[in-house]
């Protein structure tokens, strides 16, 4: 158990601050959502009701969809593009070391290698761009989630002005709706710019996502 423990701490602490962090979002916004209700006199919901809720549907794919194009953007576009000096750039000169490498492991395959590369063909090609192409399509899931929960938001507020709802399509194509995704988008890769670029400068002992401390900051990539 200690060496699973240990193997797996990474994960396993990452996965218990989000899943922390989501009860916390659900409890505060559960409350916020019922103080609401009483203020316009409308009836209190329970906290399962609420989880069903567009309010809370939209407010969680909402950041998942931006983080899922985040990662998705960055992994792919870390594949082509370099930073001169950036510990989340490829060194300048690796693509065709990796070209090198993969060659090798097509003709001589290691029995370690994963199956679809030594399966080859249509396989290989897919499991080549798998990372990216997971990712797009959680991206598209929470895309189209935020907008069944914004949607769903927007029709409860509307039946309490006993007005018309829009179907998640006609959602999704307000102001309001690409205000959301806008407001996301910008700060997620804002993020990424920023440490691909602090990394040059600054370090972090002991991380991965850091230069050696005493690499000159011309050095490309974290290894």
């Amino acid at each position: 158990m200690k060496s699973f423990l240990k193997n797996n701490s990474l994960s396993i602490v990452l996965f218990a601050l989000f899943f922390a962090f989501l009860l916390g979002e659900s409890i505060t916004g559960h409350r916020f959502y019922n103080q609401d209700q009483r203020e316009h006199g409308q009836p209190i919901i329970s906290y399962v009701e609420y989880l069903g809720t567009g309010e809370f549907i939209e407010g969680v794919f909402e950041n998942w969809e931006s983080e899922f194009l985040q990662m998705g953007s960055y992994v792919l576009l870390t594949a082509f593009l370099y930073q001169r000096g950036s510990a989340e750039s490829k060194p300048l000169s690796e693509q065709k070391k990796d070209e090198r490498k993969e060659k090798q492991a097509t003709r001589d395959p290691d029995p370690h290698t994963p199956w679809p590369v030594r399966y080859g063909g249509l396989t290989r090609k897919l499991y080549h761009n798998s990372l990216s192409i997971v990712f797009t399509v959680l991206f598209l899931l929470a895309f189209g989630l935020h907008g069944y929960g914004g949607a769903r938001a927007a029709c409860e507020e509307n039946q309490v002005h006993h007005e018309q709802c829009d179907s998640t399509l006609e959602f999704m194509s307000t102001s309001e709706f690409w205000y959301q995704s806008f407001q996301n988008w910008q700060s997620e890769f804002m993020v990424v710019f920023a440490i691909a670029l602090l990394s040059i400068y600054l370090r972090q002992k002991s991380s991965p996502e850091s230069k050696p401390v005493d690499a000159p900051h011309s050095k490309t990539g974290a290894a």
